[in-house]
């Protein structure tokens, strides 16, 4: 019986963070510089056991999380076994999955690949440049954001724009990371889409998603028709993940 309690209580624990933390999306915009005095991330692996400790809370600091992603600086040696790429389009590997309560991933970008324009499923995400530089283009939501539930769509590729008319998306803002860059966004904030300027470079970035998700919404540029589609990884923990397609 004791065992089934902690069970439960854990569950309870687990659904009491994740509203706390949806419920931040709504006032949180990041931070623009390291807090002061706060312990800094020397390492990968030191970042991760932090996020661990911090995440065990019911109630998480997200300015600390944001600080965390910050302190951390790049080192190639410590992500390269994360780090995998495809010819044809971005990856998203998984590097921890935060016992459920967070998603900490390694996204690998080939010259001039790009995501399409997506949200965050009511969720926070920190994007980090460990190599190379991205862009960041924001965008208003659309006015009619109606969910089409039965299309398949992949966050690696434009939604194809078929019998629906409606207004361009309102370009919000458009923004390069340089390596050790960190930015923030959650969908209070907007939809946003990233890319890889470079035709000669590639690039890597952190990516860390709280509450983690497996589903969420693409936008056609042109029109605003959304698409609710599922992510998915490329690898995991630094090998490949098997394809059922």
């Amino acid at each position: 019986m004791t065992s089934v309690m902690r069970i439960e209580d854990a569950e309870v624990a687990a659904t009491n963070q994740e509203q706390y933390l949806r419920g931040l999306t709504k006032t949180f915009t990041g931070i623009e510089k390291p807090l002061k005095d706060a312990p800094q991330c020397g390492t990968l692996t030191e970042l991760i056991a932090e996020l661990h400790r911090v995440f065990a809370e019911d109630r998480v600091n997200i300015e600390y999380v944001n600080h965390l992603m910050m302190s951390y600086k790049s080192n190639a040696a410590e992500w390269r076994k994360f780090a995998k790429f495809d010819r044809y389009r971005y990856t998203r590997n998984l590097v921890d999955a935060g016992n459920g309560k967070f998603n900490l991933m390694l996204l690998c970008w080939n010259e001039g690949h790009a995501s399409a324009i997506h949200d965050h499923a009511d969720s926070h995400c920190f994007m980090k440049m460990l190599k190379g530089e991205l862009t960041e283009v924001r965008y208003a939501w659309p006015k009619d954001a109606t969910v089409n539930e039965d299309a398949a769509a992949n966050i690696g590729q434009d939604p194809e724009d078929q019998e629906y008319s409606g207004d361009e998306l309102e370009e919000l803002s458009r923004t390069t990371l340089a390596t050790n860059g960190v930015c923030y966004i959650n969908d209070t904030l907007g939809l946003h889409r990233v890319e890889n300027p470079s035709h000669s470079d590639v690039a890597v970035s952190l990516h860390l998603y709280c509450p983690p998700f497996d589903t969420c919404s693409v936008f056609n540029k042109q029109t605003g028709k959304r698409t609710k589609c599922k992510v998915t990884f490329w690898s995991k923990y630094g090998k490949r993940e098997e394809q059922t397609e």
